[in-house]
């Protein structure tokens, strides 16, 4: 019979947790990138990194609603969270 005691344990519970935000920030980065895209808004390498890397849900869901309405990068991401 297989143990199953270490996935219901917290250990195996916070990675999934950390899984599961790694998921939703990559999506997050990918929907603000696809709006840039479709908008034709170029971002420079060092606000691609920024974008890319970043794991704050709440700093994606900012720039994704700036990116909507945004005529360049730099309004995404202006307010000290510049690349």
């Amino acid at each position: 019979m297989t143990r199953l005691s270490f996935f219901r344990s917290p250990i195996a519970n916070e990675i999934r947790d950390e899984g599961r935000e790694e998921g939703r920030a990559s999506a997050k980065v990918e929907a603000v990138l696809k709006v840039l895209d479709a908008r034709g808004i170029i971002l420079t390498d060092a606000h691609r990194q920024h974008l890319t890397t970043c794991q704050d849900l709440n700093l994606l869901d900012t720039w994704f609603d700036r990116s909507l309405a945004a005529t360049t990068a730099e309004e995404i991401f202006a307010g000290g969270t510049e690349a």
